[in-house]
């Protein structure tokens, strides 16, 4: 049976934003969205790059082993272009992009994740999210600090800890899903997941809609939400070739992908010419440049709303920061300060320029004394819920410390294997409690990942 994608994608810059980050594509075999990170310092650039390394794809017929392998290796080519970028110009520091790429293969489909962008799936009217978030607020989820509900609206639910950076370890989720007829995917940025309820969603993609009048109810719905963040939706319906009439087979690329800031020219005629130019225009190698035309003008009523919804946010964002910086000092981790360990107030990330952790309790325990687990913890920092338990962690690792220091006077070796924590210690490999930043899934390097706020 032969199968293709009935498609649409759409973006909007949002309510507040002056620049649309975001980039989608939508084509027979390839659906794709990349919603980029940095501001000024790149995030344009960032989810443009991505997708135009990805365009071309949806012009190859691959088997299922022969398409994960190629869309993995797309990803990794363009997070390498990334790298690449930030070290000839270092004002790109900084920047970063989500991906969900799904690219069809006979009757699979690859699916790449990393972000906290969103997949959905609509299968016999039901809507079912298939990605999880890479996420500050999931990883709390996750290990049942809050519940799914207080996520929603949970003041730090904009930090990702999983992105393509240019870093070595930048590395998606990679699924493989077999298409059924009459499934209908959906991938969105942030700019409508949060601020558009769930049910919302479920209502709109699973009523009967062609896929553009879709995308742009849920654009609108974003909009009139006031959204401050950038819209983006890209919606795909598996199709039975034999059974429409004419399915489309120009890809659509929107968002920042499709924004030229120069003459004019027309759209590349094949993916591969696609894939060509939104690199180009990315690293700024084409003085033949073209503005294409997604969205049209936008009409005197859309700014009168965006003027009225923008002094409300103001208001809302201004709580919102304070409630933030509020939760996080009431929190404490366990850290390395001047080669010392220290007791910190806060979170161990920071938000820019804006420390969101200071030290309360410094110690006299040499972080170099500790034996190699306990000292790459510490390193990391170590989470507490209280400072009382703060503390008591300290007074664990001076004990180890010193016992370390004495095997070493002594002419032994010093590690974790040799040392035995002490009874019921909440740093013992099995029990250690690490900041979300610090800990990831088996796919990911420990270490701690940039943190943005989108």
């Amino acid at each position: 049976m032969p199968f293709a994608f009935s498609y649409a994608a759409r973006s909007d810059v949002g309510m507040v934003r002056s620049e649309n980050q975001d980039s989608g594509y939508a084509g027979p075999r390839l659906l794709a969205m990349a919603d980029g990170m940095g501001g000024h310092a790149g995030g344009d650039i960032a989810s443009s790059v991505v997708i135009g390394a990805l365009a071309d794809l949806d012009d190859e017929a691959l088997g299922s082993a022969e398409a994960s392998k190629a869309l993995l290796q797309r990803i990794t080519s363009a997070n390498d272009e990334l790298a690449e970028m930030v070290k000839s110009d270092p004002s790109l520091h900084g920047m970063g992009t989500t991906l969900i790429a799904i690219l069809r293969s006979n009757n699979k489909l690859v699916l790449a994740h990393i972000g906290d962008s969103r997949a959905f799936l609509a299968r016999d009217g039901q809507l079912t999210q298939i990605t999880k978030d890479h996420s500050f607020v999931q990883s709390l989820v996750d290990e049942g600090r809050i519940t799914a509900d207080e996520a929603i609206g949970h003041p730090q639910r904009s930090l990702v800890t999983r992105v393509l950076t240019g870093q070595v370890d930048d590395e998606p989720d990679m699924t493989v899903r077999e298409a059924r007829m009459g499934d209908r995917y959906l991938i969105a940025s942030d700019g409508l997941t949060d601020y558009v309820a769930g049910d919302t969603i479920a209502d709109i993609v699973t009523a009967g809609e062609a896929p553009g009048p879709t995308a742009d109810r849920l654009v609108d719905l974003a909009l009139k939400a006031g959204a401050p963040d950038n819209v983006t939706i890209v919606i795909g319906d598996v199709v039975d070739l034999t059974k429409v009439d004419a399915p489309p087979t120009q890809p659509q690329i929107v968002g920042a992908a499709s924004t030229r800031t120069k003459s004019t020219r027309a759209i590349p005629v094949t993916p591969a010419a696609k894939a060509a130019a939104l690199t180009r225009e990315a690293t700024g190698g084409d003085d033949d440049e073209v503005t294409l035309a997604e969205e049209g003008p936008v009409g005197p009523g859309r700014w009168f709303r965006r003027a009225a919804v923008l002094a409300v946010i103001l208001v809302v964002l201004g709580g919102g920061a304070y409630a933030a910086y509020d939760w996080s000092q009431g929190q404490y981790f366990v850290g390395a300060h001047d080669g010392k360990v220290a007791i910190f107030q806060g979170v161990s990330q920071d938000l820019g320029p804006i420390a969101l952790s200071h030290v309360e309790e410094p110690s006299d325990v040499l972080v170099s004394n500790l034996p190699d687990f306990y000292r790459a913890k510490v390193q990391a920092s170590i989470s507490k819920d209280t400072l009382e338990d703060a503390e008591a962690l300290v007074e664990e690792l001076r004990i180890e410390a010193s016992k370390c220091a004495v095997s070493r006077a002594t002419g032994g070796a010093c590690s974790t294997d040799e040392l035995t924590p002490t009874p019921g210690s909440t740093t013992s490999p099995s029990s250690t409690t690490t900041t979300p930043s610090t800990t990831t899934t088996s796919s990911t390097t420990t270490g701690t990942p940039s943190t943005t706020t989108r």
